[in-house]
């Protein structure tokens, strides 16, 4: 198929057949796979750490590297797919993140795993904007798009809840390299079907491909998140805010820089647009809650209710049913009710999620905390789900992997940030509150001060009632932390679902076309 460039508004917009839904399912896997590979790792790192004798660093930096990396690659990735043609930087990300699952699966030492690790995500920053275009260019019509968005949304949300299931599963009866080695297939088949079914979009009036803006980009993305994360288990010392700080001064060059350039990696008149815009910061705030809340919860599945990480696992997936029905009727509520309303209501819903997770106990029946989970999740993917149609239908259809990297960024930028300050927020209650349990104990049990999986190591090396006390104390203060943290995210997030619709309801009322117009984003070459 030769390279096109549609415009939308230019005419009836067509309507997708039978192909192009095949396709999105074409597209749909490897997004559920490299969403997976950000925490499929989850169960699998002690056994790479005894086979391949990986320091406590060295196991760090093969869970992070592969986030980080790919945050900071996804405005490159967007960008350099508008030069070379989506389909191609597809075939290409898929060949590399299987040669990379290979390389991982068999990796002979820690640094050789982190480094296929790091080529993972490499090939998983070219995927995730490529298939956005792609959903973009398949899905003309609004209402279409919205139900595909709808599905891309859900594939990629349910590749994070998959992947500690899949590997807890897979370890059950295989080695490691397990975990690696199930994305080989599925994107072999990609190389196989993307020919056949999804045609070739490309820009012609791209440009050259803005190199030092790429560099910028990365240089900017990677000190924040590393920062960000790196100072919710460590404390924002001197150190972690200028990781930050650092981040923030090369993201002030590289929007210098896209003023400047002649053919920039990114167009600031997308920000123009209130529904853009507002939609990313709304974006931001969904990820924040989402994965500041799951820090919560994998700890007290595991620690408080002492399951096994298999177990909580499988457990974790019971919220994933009102996601499953949450993002489907979002998209079709929003054909009929402004979409800033129905965010609006995602995020209140969410909230009162965050705010049944305030009343758990150590003892409360599994129930609630499932049902607090399940009311945040449903909520959270409800409102992704819309933003990902504003942020996408809102741009012209070569801009959409761009657009898509942006929103993609948000999100890993948000996470950040939850993990930062609920996170934080949490630790300092629980060190505050387990402090009077740890009084009168020897000087090596003060690792109890520290965490909950410390505390809970600490008692099972005391006698009896000992050991049974500092248990029960540090699994309390870690519930008081948890509560703390989750009526700070029913704050923001109820702040969030007033204000989403005063400031975006009469930008959200128009056809997201109609909006991007008028900022001069669609029907720009």
């Amino acid at each position: 198929m030769t390279s096109t460039d549609l415009r939308p508004g230019a005419g009836a917009p067509r309507r997708a057949g039978r192909r192009e839904w095949v396709g999105l399912g074409v597209l749909a896997l490897p997004l559920l796979l490299v969403s997976m590979d950000v925490s499929v790792l989850y169960f699998a790192v002690p056994a790479i750490s005894r086979d391949l004798g990986a320091t406590a660093t060295q196991q760090l930096w093969i869970l992070d590297i592969y986030g980080f990396v790919l945050a900071g690659l996804l405005l490159t990735m967007g960008a350099l797919g508008e030069r070379v043609g989506r389909r191609r930087l597809l075939m290409v990300g898929a060949f590399a993140f299987g040669a990379a699952s290979l390389a991982a699966a068999y990796a002979p030492g820690p640094g050789s795993l982190i480094a296929a690790r790091a080529v993972l995500a490499v090939g998983g920053a070219t995927l995730m904007p490529s298939t956005a275009s792609l959903v973009r260019h398949l899905f003309e019509d609004p209402k279409q798009r919205t139900t595909a968005i709808a599905i891309w949304t859900g594939a990629m949300t349910g590749g994070v809840s998959l992947g500690p299931v899949l590997s807890g599963l897979l370890l059950e009866h295989f080695w490691w390299g397990s975990v690696f080695l199930v994305n080989l297939p599925v994107m072999a088949l990609l190389l196989v079907l993307a020919p056949v079914l999804l045609p070739e979009y490309r820009n012609p009036a791209a440009g050259r491909f803005d190199l030092l803006g790429s560099l910028l980009s990365l240089g900017a993305v990677l000190p924040l998140v590393y920062g960000m994360k790196n100072g919710a288990v460590e404390g924002f010392g001197a150190a972690q805010l200028a990781w930050v700080g650092a981040g923030l001064l090369v993201g002030a060059a590289f929007l210098v820089r896209q003023r400047r350039a002649a053919h920039p990696m990114l167009d600031l008149a997308m920000f123009r647009g209130r529904g853009f815009s507002g939609s990313l910061g709304v974006n931001t705030v969904t990820m924040f809650a989402l994965v500041g809340h799951a820090v919560f919860v994998t700890q007290y599945l595991q620690l408080v209710l002492d399951m096994s990480p298999l177990t909580a696992a499988l457990w974790s997936l019971l919220p994933s049913v009102g996601v499953a029905v949450a993002a489907p009727v979002a998209g079709a509520v929003s054909q009929k009710v402004n979409r800033a309303v129905v965010m609006g209501s995602g995020l209140a819903v969410a909230a009162a999620g965050f705010a049944v997770m305030s009343t758990v106990q150590p003892d409360s029946p599994l129930a609630l905390p499932m049902v607090g989970a399940g009311l945040l999740a449903a909520g959270l993917v409800a409102v992704m789900t819309l933003v990902s149609d504003v942020v996408i239908g809102s741009v012209s259809a070569p801009k959409a992997g761009v657009a898509a990297a942006v929103s993609e960024t948000s999100s890993e930028l948000g996470g950040a940030l939850g993990i930062a300050v609920l996170g934080s927020i949490g630790a300092a209650v629980y060190r505050r509150t387990v402090e009077p349990a740890l009084a009168g104990l020897p000087t090596g049990a003060r690792a109890a001060h520290e965490s909950l999986a410390g505390a809970l190591g600490t008692a099972a090396q005391l006698p009896g009632a000992a050991g049974r006390q500092l248990a029960d104390a540090a699994r309390q203060a870690f519930v008081d932390g948890f509560h703390v943290a989750a009526l700070t995210g029913t704050a923001l997030l109820l702040l969030a679902a007033v204000l989403t619709p005063v400031l975006l309801r009469s930008v959200l009322a128009r056809p997201a076309e109609e909006v991007a117009r008028e900022v001069g984003v669609v029907g720009a070459a």
